[in-house]
């Protein structure tokens, strides 16, 4: 078949994925047939296939459809493995967009809990990649605690040889990483210390994807009920997101340990191939996941940090969203009183479906989980330092439904803009306009919440003035630890019994440091101080929203907080 024939086949499929309605699925499956049936020799035209068939088994026109797409998938690694017998440039299989194709292979310097999971999940087919190896200066300064006289050369000799050395240490000339690992997991230090000094080697890992569960093609979780699309799906301009915030909340399921494992695999296998590590998504505590299904075939996925990963001060949810059990998106969700910041990221293969609809579907779980009044969302989610969202207008997306620039100048420029496009409806905003639009935090708040009460605050305000006045008193760390908990404990006294974990006692310090810019607190009434000991408390308690929505009690913490945390 001409270069030419082939393209008007793989156009005809991807016109044809999100095209619903009489004759949808017929036309669907006439366009798959003709797609299915052709030999690729070029990987961009095999990538143009592979993310067609994700759509139509995420968003299935009929039962054959679905079938045969589960099928071209399953099997797709056999056409990899037919155009790199060809010597074709695999590495046009890299970019973030295509990444984690069955039959490819990946490398990526992982963090220590996700390369740890990684080693043990797909034994024997990860191995460090020694010629990409860079951070040799680091290899010196940790290596040494795992691999006796290796001091010997470190301290005194150039070009280690590295490999040789720890082939010597764990026996065999294999490239796996495993050994390393186990050895960093045997150190008599706290599992965030580990994660931290394993993480500053850098380590390049790469591992070989062949048929796994693990790829993108094949990365999916078996359903009840598939949802077949049969009618136009839902656009942006039909989604108020007021109306759907008002809706009853959703029913939440709160699933078994086991069920709750088996998501956390999930998560860290879609983010794994998408080269994407969040904290969240791959520490998440699988005692605390609960679904949600909110219909239309889109089940959404919440989870904590355990206690002894969570954030000093915000509580942390990190969430998955499945359309007929295929990962869509992945969710972030940092919160402190009333107020969350959302990160919420649709895979590129979707983001022509019903992006819109599933977002007003995640924000609903989010508030309803939370009790959250003001949303919103990072600079980054709009584009700043983020060419991708630039590309894609997004902050166009969340303007339209209803946020609203932070900053007084950026508010001034988008209805500048917007008065432009009522004039001109061909008119678009620059890339250079965009970006500085994308400067900002861009805020919703529900109806009755305080409207701009949190357009300044940052968490990172509230550290920078601890910081400052912890150097005021010249005091280590440490120091200031201890005189900020003797003080804290004196002050709320029998507010507060003494909790002897780690997790509890490292809690108590955190508020405990906090208190010191309450100059107040000691004038708090006894109900005041003793909510304020059940917050400390609450922050290690195995349901960290329970913390949250504690702290949404307290208005004296909360006006305080807020009031240093908008203080630049």
């Amino acid at each position: 078949m001409s270069p030419s024939s082939k393209e008007a086949v793989l156009t005809s499929l991807e016109s044809a994925r999100y095209i619903f309605g009489r004759n949808g699925a017929a036309r669907v499956a006439k366009a798959l047939s003709a797609a299915a049936a052709l030999r690729y020799e070029d990987i961009p035209s095999l990538i143009r296939f592979h993310e067609a068939l994700l759509v139509l088994r995420a968003f299935p026109p009929s039962p054959a459809v679905l079938r045969r797409s589960r099928e071209l998938l399953n099997r797709f690694w056999k056409r990899v493995e037919l155009v790199q017998k060809s010597a074709a440039d695999m590495d046009e299989f890299d970019p973030l967009e295509v990444s984690g194709i069955a039959g490819t292979t990946m490398q990526d310097a992982l963090g220590f809990d996700l390369a740890s999971w990684l080693v043990r999940r797909m034994p024997g087919k990860v191995e460090i990649a020694w010629q990409d190896l860079e951070e040799e200066r680091a290899l010196g300064a940790v290596w040494p605690l795992l691999i006796p006289l290796l001091e010997e050369d470190t301290l005194a000799e150039a070009n280690i040889p590295w490999q040789k050395w720890l082939e010597a240490a764990h026996g065999n000339r294999r490239r796996s990483p495993s050994w390393l690992l186990e050895r960093f997991a045997e150190l008599p230090i706290t599992a965030a210390d580990k994660g931290r000094l394993y993480d500053s080697l850098r380590l390049p890992l790469r591992w070989y994807l062949q048929n796994s569960r693990i790829s993108r093609s094949r990365n999916s979780r078996p359903v009840d009920h598939v949802f077949y699309h049969d009618s136009p799906l839902i656009t942006r301009s039909e989604i108020s997101l007021q109306r759907e915030l008002e809706r009853q909340p959703p029913e939440f399921k709160k699933l078994s340990r086991s069920a709750g494992e088996s998501v956390m695999d999930l998560i860290r296998e879609v983010m794994l191939v998408r080269y994407r590590e969040l904290y969240g998504t791959t520490l998440g505590d699988a005692n605390s996941v609960v679904r949600a299904d909110v219909g239309r075939g889109v089940s959404i996925y919440l989870w904590n940090l355990p206690p002894a990963r969570r954030l000093p001060l915000r509580a942390y949810l990190a969430g998955l969203t499945l359309k007929n059990g295929i990962p869509i998106n992945y969710i972030e969700a940092i919160g402190l009183f009333e107020w969350i910041e959302i990160g919420f990221n649709t895979f590129y293969t979707f983001r022509g479906g019903e992006v819109a609809w599933t977002f007003a579907q995640v924000l609903r779980c989010l508030c309803h989980m939370t009790g959250a009044t003001c949303i919103s969302m990072y600079p980054y989610q709009l584009g700043h330092h983020n060419e991708e969202a630039i590309e894609s207008g997004a902050f166009w997306f969340y303007r339209k439904l209803g946020f609203r620039p932070g900053r007084p100048d950026l508010l001034r420029l988008v209805e500048h803009e917007e008065q432009r496009i009522a004039r001109d409806p061909k008119y678009r905003t620059s890339a250079r306009t965009l970006r500085r639009l994308a400067e900002g935090h861009a805020f919703y708040e529900l109806p009755g919440s305080e409207t701009g009460a949190w357009d300044r605050f940052s968490t990172r305000n509230l550290a920078l003035h601890l910081n400052r006045g912890m150097a005021g008193f010249g005091e280590s760390l440490d120091e200031f630890k201890n005189r900020s908990t003797t003080r804290l404990k004196r002050i709320l006294g029998k507010s507060y019994s003494g909790h002897p974990s780690p997790v509890n006692a490292t809690a108590f310090q955190n508020f405990a440091m906090l208190a010191t810019l309450l100059p107040g607190l000691a004038s708090w009434n006894t109900a005041e101080k003793k909510s304020f000991a059940e917050i400390i408390r609450a922050k290690s308690s195995p349901d960290e929203m329970r913390y949250l929505h504690l702290l949404q009690t307290h208005d004296k913490l909360r006006d305080s907080l807020l009031k240093l945390g908008s203080r630049t």
